[in-house]
């Protein structure tokens, strides 16, 4: 007897489901694949007034933002309360720190005190020294007490290792959510890194982060100081968006510190889609940063690294294969 309608039906629906399930079953290499390239560029910005009070009242429409000269529009505008700081503070303890080191620590335990006891829960400091070599001491933490006993534990030795210091500290802060610093206190230039100054300020660049230069400076004359790397600690500070500082030790190192914890209480987190941006030769975009507010003067980095251009118009950061052992 033929089959009942019933039971052409069910096969159906069977035949049916077998092909959905064959269909899932192919590789995941044979499913279209759609690759969204656009990258958003990130930018902490401090706003001064004329006598260098930090201005934090601003607003989105406040900030004009150019890439390579084309205005861009602000996906993210955030103010310091809201995105959790992420700092690195790079001791130098070369055998040149000798004298200085133990007041350079105790301003810097004094800072991290500061740092933890207000601004966001979140708020986070890791702890490097370098010398002839960079040493992580501390990742990230809340904890105090454990950031003061490695500072107690830091002896001068060997050479300045400043530009490998600046680059793993950067890449360890890629990842991190919020707002990126770097302070770095030495008392002059770099005499054994691998890397170069180029390569510790691009990889400062792509990890968004600020660097803040504590130029201790136990000779005040030209004669005996480095002036190049002093100026290598200005030019680093400046192209982040952030300062340098020569401060003797004593109170005058204190208020170095005070200050670089009122910038980053009063920081700006500025974002942006690039759009019809023309790329760039050396893959280093320029940024300018503006404000509507007439007298008031902004501090920020001035640029970032970018790829070839996309078909979306925007242009994704080359970064190297990620290191997962520490210096």
């Amino acid at each position: 007897m033929g089959n009942t309608a019933k039971e052409r039906g069910m096969r159906s629906a069977f035949v049916l489901l077998s092909l959905a399930l064959a269909a899932m079953a192919q590789p995941l290499e044979d499913a279209p694949f759609f690759k969204v390239d656009v990258r958003l560029v990130r930018v902490l910005a401090t706003v001064k007034d004329s006598a260098g009070q930090p201005v934090g009242t601003l607003q989105k429409d406040d900030f004009r933002i150019l890439d390579n000269g084309i205005p861009q529009e602000l996906a993210v505008f955030d103010r310091y309360t809201e995105q959790p700081l992420s700092v690195s503070l790079l001791v130098d303890t070369s055998a040149s720190t000798a004298k200085e080191l133990r007041y350079e620590l105790d301003s810097a335990l004094r800072f991290v005190k500061a740092l933890f006891a207000g601004g966001n829960p979140e708020d986070a400091l890791s702890l490097y020294s370098f010398n002839y070599a960079v040493t992580l001491h501390s990742s990230f933490t809340r904890r105090a007490a454990r950031i003061e006993q490695e500072l107690k534990s830091l002896r001068p030795t060997g050479g300045t290792s400043l530009y490998d210091a600046v680059y793993w500290a950067s890449q360890h802060l890629e990842d991190r959510p919020g707002r990126h610093a770097i302070i770095v206190v030495t008392d002059g230039g770099d005499t054994t890194s691998v890397k170069n100054f180029h390569q510790a300020l691009e990889a400062a660049h792509l990890a968004d982060a600020v660097i803040y230069s504590i130029l201790v400076m136990p000779i005040t004359n030209e004669a005996g100081r480095n002036i190049g790397g002093e100026n290598a600690l200005a030019t680093m500070a400046a192209r982040t968006g952030g300062r340098v500082f020569a401060p003797s030790v004593g109170p005058a190192l204190d208020d170095a510190f005070s200050e670089i914890l009122r910038d980053l209480r009063t920081q700006y987190l500025l974002g942006f889609y690039p759009k019809d941006v023309p790329p760039s030769k050396d893959r280093f975009h320029r940024l300018e940063i503006q404000l509507k507010r007439p007298g008031l003067q902004v501090q920020a980095r001035n640029g970032y690294y970018g790829d070839s251009a996309t078909s979306t118009g925007a242009w994704e950061p080359q970064r190297g294969p990620k290191r997962t052992d520490r210096p």
